[in-house]
């Protein structure tokens, strides 16, 4: 039988251990970037106004690109990029203007198309992080939480209804890229961020339409 010395040393070496197998365990956001990682595109366009950048993600498995509609309003050409270094010129499929989603056929696919997995979205504090371009700085990821949900706001030309607000720092670029949790699943497509000093830069708050907004789009549902 175990003296109770025994016992307290078996413990400490449990205890030990387990610590040893969670430092070794990448952290959730690794884990989750790792798994959204293949699906993102870079988005770069041309139209009357000059150039601009945004994020978009492959959503379906025949390559559709899921993005925000601001990014490619206006745009002449839109010209996509993808982790392996594939760029290509894209058309665009579909246009929801009322919910700021549009989605995006490229001429050409990589050799190994990975479609993002989709998820719905958690209560208030569920981690999340957003990843995308922010300021021409490709496939960034920055982390925080669910602020609330259900969020109305006014853009320049439409009124955005249900989204979900969060406070992973965004930035002009991150516009159409996937917020996901911390299982890698997109809960959401980066719409807007709270500029009060009319400044585009983060403030604190970002905004994102919900995946189970954005799926009808593509014909997809969450998992």
């Amino acid at each position: 039988a175990y003296t109770d010395a025994q016992a307290r040393a078996a413990a400490s070496s449990q205890l030990e251990q387990a610590l040893e197998d969670a430092a070794r365990q990448p952290p959730a956001a690794a884990t989750a970037y790792a798994k959204v990682a293949p699906s993102l595109v870079v988005i770069r366009t041309t139209g009357s106004g000059g150039t601009g950048l945004g994020t978009g993600f492959v959503a379906n498995v025949d390559g559709t690109i899921l993005t925000a509609h601001h990014v490619i309003d206006g745009a002449t050409r839109v010209e996509v990029t993808f982790p392996d270094g594939t760029k290509t010129s894209a058309d665009v499929a579909s246009e929801q203007p009322e919910k700021d989603l549009a989605t995006l056929t490229p001429r050409r696919l990589p050799e190994v198309v990975v479609p993002a997995t989709l998820g719905g979205s958690g209560p208030i504090g569920t981690p999340v992080h957003a990843v995308g371009n922010p300021l021409g700085l490709t496939f960034s990821l920055s982390s925080g939480v669910i602020s609330a949900t259900g969020r109305e706001i006014r853009t320049e030309s439409v009124t955005l209804e249900n989204l979900i607000q969060f406070d992973a720092a965004v930035n002009p670029g991150n516009s159409g890229g996937p917020l996901i949790d911390d299982a890698g699943r997109v809960v959401g497509v980066v719409t807007a961020l709270a500029n009060p000093s009319r400044q585009p830069f983060f403030v604190g708050i970002g905004f994102a339409v919900p995946i189970t907004e954005a799926g009808r789009a593509i014909g997809a549902a969450p998992m």
